[in-house]
């Protein structure tokens, strides 16, 4: 089944600097992430991965080219506009799970709803349904400081899903993880992506090989361009089958 279209970048290219030592850090990139897939966009250190994600998350605007979330044009928003566009659609995964150390788990995810200017009694009930959503309905009152940081980070997604947002960007979500939490965070992205109602695009920016097997599609990103792309056909458990498959047909010929 094919699901509409979430957010479409195209033709993005974006200088960083002025003068002489300006930089062109994306050189034209295209990209549409659909609801109900989670994309991973991989390159190495310096290909524009974090410059294209801030772009992608309303933080940056285009130098050319572009960009379509939910429907909304951002071309033309002053700052604050951007900023309500990101706040209205946009869910955000950071490898350092930037929690208030002050805060509950709960705590942590209502403010984010506050951010958003949503107030009342459902708020709360909201905060804790995202912290069931990723097992974490017995640590609601817990503090980051007393959690792993398997827990936080699954506190940091339970913040970014607790608005509905359209599109939930991440950035290096497992980086900072062992195998075993690494391998539950990206797990937990991936049933977000496809759960009831395939409401989310999830895109995650990383490193990690590990996570190749969660992917719906494998985008990669090399001096500002996109380079490649792999996507899991139907039938096909995971993308590291469709690598398997490709060394098979290799291992034949030579």
């Amino acid at each position: 089944m094919t699901h509409p279209s979430v957010l479409v970048a195209s033709n993005i290219v974006k200088d960083l600097g002025h003068g002489a030592g300006s930089v062109r850090a994306l050189k034209g990139v295209s990209l549409d992430l659909r609801a109900g897939e989670l994309t991973l966009l991989m390159g190495p250190s310096g290909s524009g991965k974090t410059t294209l994600l801030s772009i992608l998350g309303c933080i940056l605007t285009p130098t050319e080219g572009t960009l379509t979330v939910a429907g909304n044009s951002t071309s033309g928003l002053n700052a604050e506009a951007l900023a309500d566009l990101r706040r209205r659609h946009v869910g955000f995964i950071f490898q350092s799970y930037n929690l208030f150390p002050t805060l509950t788990a709960e705590e942590n995810v209502r403010l984010a709803l506050d951010v958003r200017g949503e107030r009342g009694a459902d708020v709360a009930a909201r905060a804790q349904r995202a912290l069931q959503q990723v097992g974490l309905g017995h640590r609601m009152k817990s503090y980051p400081g007393n959690m792993s940081g398997g827990e936080q980070q699954r506190v940091a997604v339970a913040r970014a899903i607790a608005g509905k947002p359209s599109v939930i960007l991440a950035d290096e979500p497992t980086a900072a993880l062992d195998s075993e939490n690494g391998n539950a965070v990206m797990e937990l992205l991936s049933e977000i992506a496809s759960g009831v109602g395939a409401e989310h695009a999830v895109l995650a920016v990383t490193h990690d090989p590990r996570t190749m097997k969660y992917a719906d599609r494998i985008l990669k990103i090399e001096d500002g361009r996109i380079v490649g792309e792999e996507r899991r056909p139907d039938g096909v458990d995971t993308i590291h089958q469709i690598a398997r498959g490709k060394k098979r047909k290799t291992d034949a010929k030579s």
